[in-house]
């Protein structure tokens, strides 16, 4: 996907769109951790709320400034202002500290 991304966001970067990745820095809560770890695992995943939020983030920003980068969840939405405290409070299930998150897979 990042050499996809590099690569559109060469090719369409003169029409003023951006092309960019974003990835989870820990496992998001959703069916395919379910059922590939075990629906236990979800108590150590952040809410989907956190993708759709920094996505959110990224495809509001101004495009010329934005193509061509790779991501985090929780970083585009700490330089919104937000903290740690903040993102726990949102997207972490109830009681679970932030260092206890499942990293993901790919980051």
């Amino acid at each position: 996907m990042t050499l996809i991304t590099h690569g559109l966001s060469g090719e369409l970067r003169p029409d003023g769109i951006a092309c960019n990745t974003l990835w989870p820095r820990s496992t998001i809560q959703s069916a395919a951790i379910a059922n590939v770890w075990g629906k236990e695992n979800l108590e150590v995943a952040r809410t989907p709320g956190i993708m759709a939020d920094a996505a959110h983030v990224i495809f509001t920003s101004k495009s010329s400034l934005t193509t061509d980068n790779c991501f985090i969840d929780d970083e585009v939405l700490l330089s919104t202002g937000m903290t740690l405290g903040d993102l726990d409070k949102k997207y972490l299930p109830a009681g679970l500290p932030n260092y206890k998150l499942a990293p993901d897979f790919f980051v």
